[in-house]
């Protein structure tokens, strides 16, 4: 099956792409799967250090980009490799974490990208508003150190001394950056649920919105990542579902089809895809849900899609509920009241998941 890349879409509906065989070959690769926004890793992300990019490459992604109609100042939002962690409070760690990362933004200032996504990292055993500071001063280092490509944040799912789970450390860290102009954060669907914030039906996620809005600042939003949830809510476990068939379900990514505010900026597919056809599916689910109208309630084709994916994930959120209730008890002081608890919760969850009736 081929895809073909949206000229009528008015967002930028797409997928984190391989980049195997050089850097160039991300820009086919979005474009074969009709991507109108892309992510990659801009090197190994299983190794510290890569050999640098030549100048034939650099040059080949650049044409690719103007050949199959990237921006890529506005369109690619590279991902950084898991390693870094600038927030370590071991110095030689996150000094090692340091030149992974100014590599990376090297490395989209030779590319021409305007914009960089990674994690924030981990406090660990440290000071947790000491390893704030920290992760900010190496922003500003990073800054200095650069010119143009724009820094940013992504929420977490996790919890405790993972950074950017509660939305207040992204505004910690945003405060201590001198530059505010080249800072920003990407929200990931996945990781705000799994975190505690519900954005699973409309007024949950306009209430979401208000909420960063008023924290974080709704100026520094730079890119969405679109993921589904296997964990239920404020489950703090980082664990992709395809579209649909998550504890989120389909009508956010519904919602999402219908937000203004989303229109300009690159979202992203990072669902557990088995190969890449797969992001072309779900880039044009994505555009027709664009096409419906905000109220879905009626409308027969939606209701069955969505009752489709809900029951095609419910073997995989019933297997995550096992386990994450396995390990919930294990780790409680009071198990037996816990497991209780706990079991009922997700049970309920589980069970009781609102989907739109057909008529």
């Amino acid at each position: 099956m081929s895809f073909v890349k949206s000229t009528t879409s008015k967002y930028k509906f797409g997928a984190h792409v391989s980049a195997a065989g050089g850097i160039s070959n991300s820009v086919s690769n979005a474009f074969n799967i009709g991507c109108n926004s892309f992510a990659m890793f801009l090197k190994s992300p299983r190794q510290w250090n890569s050999k640098p990019y030549t100048k034939e490459e650099i040059q080949k992604f650049k044409d690719n980009c103007d050949k199959l109609g990237y921006n890529a100042k506005t369109d690619i939002l590279p991902h950084g490799s898991y390693f870094i962690n600038l927030a370590n409070p071991d110095h030689e760690k996150a000094e090692k974490a340091y030149g992974a990362f100014i590599d990376d933004l090297q490395r989209c200032e030779q590319l021409g990208i305007g914009l960089y996504n990674f994690h924030p990292g981990s406090s660990l055993k440290g000071d947790h508003q000491r390893q704030l500071d920290q992760l900010a001063k190496y922003i500003n280092k990073a800054i200095d150190e650069t010119s143009f490509v724009k820094i940013v944040l992504e929420n977490m799912a996790g919890h405790g001394n993972l950074i950017g789970s509660n939305l207040n450390d992204l505004k910690t860290v945003i405060s201590l950056v001198e530059k505010k102009g080249r800072v920003g954060v990407c929200v990931d669907t996945c990781h705000t649920f799994a975190a505690g914030y519900d954005i699973s039906d409309q007024k949950s996620f306009d209430s979401f919105w208000k909420q960063f809005d008023s924290i974080v600042g709704m100026k520094y939003l730079s890119g969405i990542h679109l993921n589904d949830s296997k964990a239920p809510l404020a489950a703090n476990a980082d664990r992709h579902e395809l579209l649909g068939e998550g504890y989120l379900g389909l009508g956010v990514f519904h919602t999402i089809s219908h937000t203004d505010f989303l229109k300009n900026i690159p979202v992203i597919l990072e669902t557990p895809q088995k190969e890449d056809k797969g992001y072309g599916e779900e880039i044009k689910l994505l555009e027709w849900l664009e096409t419906l109208d905000v109220d879905v309630t009626k409308n027969e084709e939606y209701l069955l899609k969505s009752e489709q994916l809900h029951k095609r994930g419910f073997k995989s959120r019933q297997e995550f509920a096992t386990k994450f209730e396995k390990k919930r008890a294990k780790s409680s002081k009071d198990s037996s009241k816990k497991r209780s608890a706990g079991s009922d919760d997700i049970i309920s969850q589980l069970a009781n998941r609102k989907l739109p009736k057909r008529e």
